[in-house]
């Protein structure tokens, strides 16, 4: 078994949003009526032993359909953690307007060390944030978020960059600056463009590269666990509700073929060593 040093949790498929292209929307085999599935400290202590999770560096919530915020059991899976390994570095991806400030409160006192972060994924002002995060209230996620950074909590401010919101990046990047986030990220998605979505005019779009694979997952030695309690991988590879067979070694192998496994070039492909991934991001600003 490979050496896990980063543990990538969806902890629940619910999410109360409808991002056109979130898989929620696109994927077919998703029943929104079948979900309400939520991780318990019990399912990962099912799937390692103590002595692996203690050896953890890293622990990430994100997902493919659910919203980590949603979690029932969201804040007990990260006290967990914490009490395991009190200096393991724990993080959280989210369209904040989900729970309540209180909650946001409790999260920021267990997010307390100076490496710990929640990305929020704001995409746009109140006028236009909802253009592509359908379903998010403006008013709750910015209390969510001013709850969050006034408990000391360090707060990243994610963006989306499409046509109709990029005349307002260094507006959100300044309010994320008043704010208090830490960071501001601005990126075009790699996803295809749908739903009336149209691309910015002059940001360079992401595409699969010609160079050779460089797996994410071996680098930083991560596996991913969804919302239905099955080790993959990467959340790329997880992202059927079917279930996967993958192991990443019989993945790596068609790498070197003509053939590769097409989630690993879509997403892992290189140029000029940066991954097509890696390259969405195009604004990186440390705000303070």
């Amino acid at each position: 078994m490979r050496k896990i040093k980063v543990l990538h949790i969806e902890p629940t498929d619910v999410c109360q949003a409808a991002c056109p292209l979130c898989a929620r929307e696109t994927n077919p085999d998703f029943n929104k009526a079948d979900a309400g599935r939520h991780l318990r400290v019990e399912h990962i202590q099912r799937l390692y032993t103590e002595k692996q999770l203690k050896q953890l560096e890293k622990v990430f919530m994100c997902g493919n359909y659910g919203d980590p915020a949603a979690g029932k059991y969201t804040l007990d899976l990260y006290r967990y953690f914490r009490t395991l390994n009190p200096e393991i570095v724990l993080g959280m991806n989210t369209n904040g307007a989900i729970q309540t400030t209180f909650w946001w409160h409790g999260l920021a006192n267990i997010l307390n060390q100076s490496q710990d972060f929640c990305v929020f994924s704001i995409d746009g002002l109140e006028d236009t944030n909802a253009t592509y995060r359908k379903n998010v209230n403006w008013a709750k996620l910015m209390a969510n978020a001013e709850s969050f950074i006034a408990a000391g909590g360090s707060a990243h401010w994610d963006m989306l960059v499409y046509k109709h919101n990029q005349h307002q990046v260094d507006a959100c990047e300044q309010l994320a600056k008043d704010m208090g986030f830490k960071w501001f990220r601005a990126k075009v998605s790699k996803r295809p463009l749908l739903n009336g979505l149209e691309a910015p005019v002059n940001w360079h779009q992401p595409v699969k590269k010609s160079g050779v694979i460089k797996c994410h997952v071996i680098a930083e030695k991560s596996e991913y666990i969804d919302a239905r309690g099955r080790k993959i991988p990467c959340c790329w590879l997880g992202a059927s509700v079917v279930d996967p067979i993958i192991d990443i070694n019989t993945v790596k192998l068609t790498w070197k073929t003509d053939t590769p496994n097409s989630i690993c070039a879509d997403t892992c492909s290189t140029n000029k060593n940066r991954t097509v991934f890696e390259d969405q991001w195009q604004r990186e600003v440390q705000l303070c």
